[in-house]
């Protein structure tokens, strides 16, 4: 995978014409194909361009996961990750007890989506992969960054070019 690059040396900002964030919450070791999977899924039931994403969005804990960079890689996107006390305040639809416990945010997929579109609009409310399937569980939340703003990470987030 190559060292890491520092922080200050990361893009902030995604190409303009990249209007789409999903977010994603996954557990550990989850399966890149799984989170390609459910992103290519929950764009298409919206009848939403996968050409249009620019970005997966996840809580800081995640920036290393290997199924998380992989599914990155594979379309084409960055990895933006953000803290989990920027992920808490951000209101969302549904927030989840188990998220809490495990990361210390009520919401992954909704909240990363949201603030990885710079604050915008929340298109596809979170969706889960198949429970009792084969590895770890993943979910996905698809933003769209409003149109007079550039998409940036926003407050506590961080690009992470994999």
């Amino acid at each position: 995978m190559g060292a890491a690059v520092p922080p200050s040396a990361l893009p902030r900002a995604l190409p303009p014409a990249s209007g789409l964030v999903a977010g994603v919450g996954a557990g550990r070791g989850v399966a890149a194909a799984a989170v390609v999977g459910l992103v290519r899924s929950a764009l298409a039931d919206a009848g939403l361009s996968p050409h249009a994403l620019g970005g997966l969005a996840s809580v800081d804990a995640k920036a290393g996961e290997p199924g998380l960079v992989e599914a990155a890689r594979v379309l084409g996107v960055e990895l933006l990750t953000f803290s989990a006390d920027a992920l808490a305040a951000v209101p969302v639809p549904n927030p989840s007890a188990a998220a809490l416990a495990a990361v210390g945010t009520p919401s992954v997929a909704e909240a990363a989506a949201v603030l990885g579109a710079g604050g915008g609009e929340l298109l596809v409310r979170k969706r889960s992969s198949a429970p009792g399937g084969p590895g770890p569980r993943c979910t996905v939340a698809v933003a769209r960054r409003p149109h007079d703003q550039p998409t940036a990470p926003g407050p506590g987030g961080t690009a992470r070019v994999r």
